[in-house]
């Protein structure tokens, strides 16, 4: 049974501050439980001796944090959220991807995490290089490009997109254009066609998401995102992959593994 406390009026925090930390509280410890309801609004006002517009205050602070979100005409639950996955630097490890049974490295991660892992909206396109992954694959600017654009689900529940950009003269004929690329995905297939992998870079960034994006991960108001953007190197030095992937922040911690020296 929920049990909330009460409104503090010596307390120098708004009574709506106070009702919402204690919900939040409440949330954390597993008191009301993803996809649960929470208390209405003329629940809250009756419990705390509030007006209605301080409940609503409160509840307002928790959706805008994204633990929350309204069904119209149902009432207001908390959000299921997808597993925290743990990117490491294993993930692209030349093990994964080997052989008939080769995995990607999202599912790699379904793997250790425990979640199911699904991709849809596969586009596979020719384009021009912008000027940003020009200079990332060191090709001139509108040089011809496979753009492989995919969204990622964890449990069915949208948690990245990504979109990658392989110079055409390592694409062309292969599997790279075509929407299932195989076991092992983008990378078997490029070190098939004689560009083995040894090196790659990752910038990483966080910003809010564009109502695009916010519409593509079904992402609450106020949640932000994690971008990274990876470069995949060759043996030879030779950048023949930029990855540009949008990601919920709630849904990933970071890990990397590197030497001191």
């Amino acid at each position: 049974m929920l049990r909330l406390g009460t409104v503090d009026r010596s307390d120098g925090r708004a009574p709506y501050r106070q009702i919402a930390d204690m919900l939040r509280a409440a949330i954390s410890a597993g008191q009301i439980g993803p996809g649960e309801p929470l208390p209405s609004e003329a629940e809250l006002t009756t419990h705390f001796g509030v007006a209605r517009m301080t409940a609503r205050q409160a509840v307002q602070e928790l959706r805008s944090e994204g633990l929350i979100y309204s069904e119209q005409g149902r009432g207001v639950f908390v959000r299921r959220e997808p597993p925290i996955r743990r990117l490491a630097s294993d993930r692209f490890a030349r093990k994964h991807r080997a052989g008939a049974d080769g995995k990607a490295a999202f599912s790699v991660e379904a793997e250790k995490a425990g979640f199911a892992p699904g991709v849809d909206r596969i586009q596979v396109s020719r384009c021009a290089a912008s000027l940003s992954i020009a200079e990332r694959l060191r090709v001139e600017p509108g040089s011809e490009l496979v753009m492989r654009a995919r969204r990622y689900l964890a449990n069915g529940r949208p948690v990245e997109t990504a979109t990658s950009y392989i110079p055409v003269a390592f694409a062309a004929g292969t599997r790279i254009e075509e929407p299932d690329t195989g076991p092992g995905g983008i990378y078997a297939r490029l070190e098939e066609a004689g560009h083995v992998l040894a090196r790659f870079t990752e910038e990483v960034g966080a910003r809010m998401p564009t109502p695009d994006e916010r519409r593509e991960l079904e992402l609450a108001d106020s949640v932000p995102i994690i971008t990274v953007i990876r470069t995949a190197y060759d043996t030879d030095d030779v950048a023949v992959e930029v990855c540009d992937t949008v990601k919920v922040a709630s849904a990933y911690l970071l890990e990397y593994d590197f030497p001191a020296r």
